[in-house]
């Protein structure tokens, strides 16, 4: 017989609540720390088998892009890197950069992705690395996520895109849009610091746990090292969430974060003379 107060048995709803809010918290703990693509498998109900349909015909297989990769990644320009100089153009640091083969992700790329927006841009932003859409069109943040960066730029802080620098820390995309490598980060490190010398903005902001642990020298979780300030070669730095994980986890208090780490951004700009 059951007590009165029923606490010889357990409520199944209850139980069901607990599960499903520790698995909430196990997924945004995830994505926190820069895993994409998460994929749950989903169990469907047992069902009788329809016929089996007549397999379909072999599609043609698509030709890849193909081009020689190294068997590894040239870091002498980590070592020795490119001597910009006090004022490097953004030219300059595109044809040093040329046809890129210095590490593998140029054997599948499309496109190399160098940047776009104003080459004396007083906001710059770094992100992480080219998607579908960027390797398509050799243009930064044009996808979904770069919708809502746009998004975030024009509407939010109320400044036309062109106005700002937009980049990436690698210029070519990674196979699945997974995260570069540190081999690759480190081919194309000596280009993103060119880029940074030639535009010389007043404020940069990274995109993501990627572009931030990067500039930071360490391995940071975005979420605690977001809306501080921080500096590279100087110059103030505020890390922020990056687009993609934000359409993933849209929420208001997420999109309330982003806005108050790119409204500081703006105002410690203009604190130090930049234009807006």
């Amino acid at each position: 017989m059951s007590s009165a107060g029923g606490d010889s048995q357990s409520d199944p709803r209850a139980e069901l609540r607990d599960i499903v809010a520790g698995t909430r918290e196990w997924l945004v703990e995830l994505a926190e720390e820069g895993l994409d693509d998460l994929k749950i498998p989903v169990i469907e109900p047992a069902m009788a088998k329809p016929a089996a349909p007549s397999p379909p015909e072999p599609a043609e297989p698509k030709a890849p892009v193909h081009r020689e990769a190294p068997a590894r990644a040239d870091l002498s320009l980590l070592r020795d890197g490119p001597d910009w100089g006090p004022s490097p153009t953004l030219d300059t640091v595109r044809e040093t950069l040329g046809d890129c083969t210095r590490c593998e992700l140029c054997a599948r790329r499309q496109t190399i992705v160098f940047g776009s927006g104003n080459p004396d841009a007083d906001l710059m932003f770094v992100g992480e690395g080219p998607g579908e859409q960027e390797d398509k069109q050799g243009l930064p943040f044009v996808g979904r996520a770069g919708e809502l960066l746009t998004q975030m730029i024009e509407k939010g802080i109320e400044i036309p895109r062109p106005d700002v620098y937009i980049c990436n820390i690698v210029k070519c995309r990674p196979p699945g849009n997974r995260n570069p490598k540190p081999d690759e980060v480190a081919a194309c490190r000596p280009f993103l610091d060119g880029q940074i010398a030639a535009v010389k903005p007043k404020v940069i902001v990274t995109l993501g746990k990627p572009a931030a642990s990067l500039l930071l020298g360490r391995d940071v979780p975005i979420t605690r090292v977001r809306g501080t300030w921080h500096e590279y070669q100087g110059i103030p730095l505020m890390p922020t969430l990056h687009p993609a994980f934000i359409l993933r986890q849209y929420t208001p208090e997420n999109r309330r974060l982003v806005w108050e780490d790119l409204k500081a951004a703006v105002a410690r700009m203009r604190e130090l003379g930049g234009r807006a």
